[in-house]
């Protein structure tokens, strides 16, 4: 019934919005040169939302994504 929340500068966010972004992100990267967890994170500060690495690694890691270089094609 409830999802889990991240608080972003005060306002609390769905972790399930976050990470339906994040995974849009990787979805949508070049598979030759995919992203770094730094980049993911500032992609997501681009989108809004102030979150840090370790909150994008955490994420990245329930969804079952590898890291950059195990994703590169």
């Amino acid at each position: 019934f409830f999802s889990e929340r991240y608080d972003n500068d005060g306002d609390e966010v769905s972790t399930r919005k976050i990470k339906s972004m994040l995974k849009d992100i990787i979805d949508h990267e070049d598979k030759n040169n995919p992203l770094t967890d730094m980049q993911l994170e500032e992609a997501i500060k681009k989108k809004g939302f102030n979150t840090k690495r370790r909150t994008i690694v955490k994420y990245r890691k329930q969804m079952n994504i590898p890291k950059s270089s195990l994703r590169k094609k």
